[in-house]
């Protein structure tokens, strides 16, 4: 009885619809500019094949902070937002390679295991400000590079890409 009723307030959209809803509630709506677009290998999406998150969404997320060198810039850099692998769990990614895409559409590949091996963060702030697109924001995805002499390799800077603004999973 239950089960019809919701149904019918949902319109009578139906069991298909409403798996887009428990999705759509599961990620939220933005509310402001899109600024992450995830495509690719999923199961949870909030647009019709893709996941979209605005800031607000993104520092919603538990949020991890580590400061580290970088070879960008002389002093350390305190870096913050959600681990990259609760941003792909929250959509369910099924995929083994990220291709991230920048604003200016450099796109580097990056293996998902890395996102299990280490602490790799979808970097909202750095010391502690949000980051403007001229201070290479709005989004960042770093490694804790200081955490593990193996991250302070071309290897891992090169996947460290800024400006941000879509993933591919595959």
């Amino acid at each position: 009885m239950k089960r019809r009723i919701f149904i019918r307030a949902l319109g009578g959209v139906g069991l298909a619809g409403l798996t887009v809803q428990a999705q759509t509630q599961r990620l939220g709506v933005p509310r402001q500019e899109v600024v992450l677009t995830i495509t690719g290998r999923m199961s949870h999406t909030n647009r019709p094949n893709a996941s979209v998150f605005d800031m607000a969404m993104l520092e919603a997320l538990p949020q991890q902070a580590f400061t580290t060198q970088t070879p960008w810039q002389k002093d350390p850099i305190h870096f913050a937002g959600p681990l990259l692998r609760d941003v792909l769990t929250l959509v369910g990614a099924s995929g083994t390679r990220i291709k991230a895409t920048a604003l200016n559409d450099y796109q580097i590949e990056i293996p998902v295991e890395d996102t299990q091996r280490f602490d790799v963060i979808v970097a909202t702030r750095m010391n502690r400000e949000p980051m403007p697109v001229r201070t290479r924001g709005p989004l960042f995805i770093v490694y804790p590079f200081d955490a593990r002499a193996e991250l302070r390799s071309v290897r891992y800077y090169e996947r460290s890409i800024w400006q941000l603004r879509a993933l591919h999973i595959d």
